[in-house]
């Protein structure tokens, strides 16, 4: 077990007029036993993150440090780190339980604490009984677990996951964000979640780590992320839908955008005039899109209220303690 520290870290690829710098300056502290999840969009740097963490990527400057011990020189096999990958890296000609031995075999270890080790990730994992089995005879999901069995065998002090779910269908990530979850809340081993589903990592984080184009837009909890969320990027990229971002907004402010989450829109009152353009049925609730003035706006109508037929008039009345202020030339919350 341990803790990891992001001092200043930077990434660079290239020199002089060809230099591009990927990573700008991360700091976070992330402590024993936490599970962080790192999200944002593709390109967004937050696989170069992980990496660097890993040692698979060099830095260019800052520090990392993993229970209290700086890291930037040393090898990945040193790190104590144990790495899950999207496309799940096993050997095709061995059985499960060989493709979770292996790195123990490597290393040397003795054959008892080998079995003792894969059986009980084995047990963990619900795959006693395909020990035997060649990869080609597996599931995705069974795939997935045998590659993080493989991981836990090891024992680290960090686990890695690199986008592990993003093979998976629908049904199978919903599956398997359980039994990672369970999986921590067993071990309780330090992790690092690389994701571009904001789903998965509302879900998955005790604390989550937001990027936008190689820079740490904001670090907390997924309440505080969603609830405060410190850019209009966030605001946009945290939420399914997204937080209505609204610069010519009634009553608004002069210098500001206007955030408003769509289930903080109440239907009714002396509110906004929006005009419907379409209606989206979600099960259990519909999400109402129109236009608010030349803007368009998001309503979330919940199951039993009536439904606004397209193209007609409604008036919203957005919740005053839930409004959300930016500043429209930095994008950054304000806190007034």
């Amino acid at each position: 077990m341990a803790s990891i520290a992001l001092k200043n870290v930077v990434k660079k690829y290239g020199k002089g007029k060809q230099e591009l710098q990927v990573i700008h300056g991360v700091n976070a502290d992330i402590a024993d036993r936490e599970f962080i999840v790192i999200v944002g969009p593709s390109g967004c740097g937050k696989s170069t993150l992980l990496r660097m963490v890993a040692g698979l990527e060099e830095i260019s400057g800052g520090e990392i440090s993993i229970g209290g011990r700086v890291v930037n020189q040393l090898e990945p096999a040193e790190r104590d780190i144990a790495m899950v990958f999207q496309n799940y890296a096993l050997y095709p000609h061995m059985s499960v339980f060989d493709n979770m031995a292996y790195g123990l075999k490597i290393r040397k270890m003795p054959v008892d604490e080998i079995r003792t080790r894969v059986d009980k990730a084995a047990k963990i994992l619900e795959l006693g009984h395909l020990l035997d089995r060649k990869p080609r005879q597996l599931s995705g999901g069974q795939r997935q677990r045998v590659a993080m069995g493989r991981a836990i065998v090891r024992q680290p002090q960090v686990f890695l996951f690199d986008e592990p779910l993003s093979n998976l269908d629908a049904k199978l990530r919903a599956q398997t964000r359980l039994e990672i979850q369970k999986l921590h809340r067993e071990l309780g081993i330090t992790s690092l979640f690389v994701t571009h589903d904001q789903v998965e990592a509302m879900t998955l984080a005790q604390r989550m780590l937001v990027m936008n184009a190689g820079v740490m837009e904001q670090f907390g909890t997924p309440e505080e992320v969603y609830h405060r969320p410190a850019s209009t990027f966030v605001a946009s990229f945290i939420g399914s839908p997204p937080m209505n971002l609204l610069k010519n907004a009634p009553g608004g402010r002069a210098g500001s955008i206007l955030g408003i989450r769509p289930e903080h829109l109440d239907i009714g009152g002396p509110g906004w005039e929006v005009r419907v353009e379409t209606i989206e049925l979600l099960g259990a609730e519909r999400l109402i899109y129109g236009r608010l003035g030349d803007e368009q706006i998001i309503v979330r109508n919940e199951e039993g209220h009536p439904a606004p037929a397209p193209d007609s008039v409604i008036r919203v009345t957005p919740r005053q303690d839930r409004l959300h202020w930016f500043d429209a030339a930095s994008g950054k919350r304000l806190q007034a």
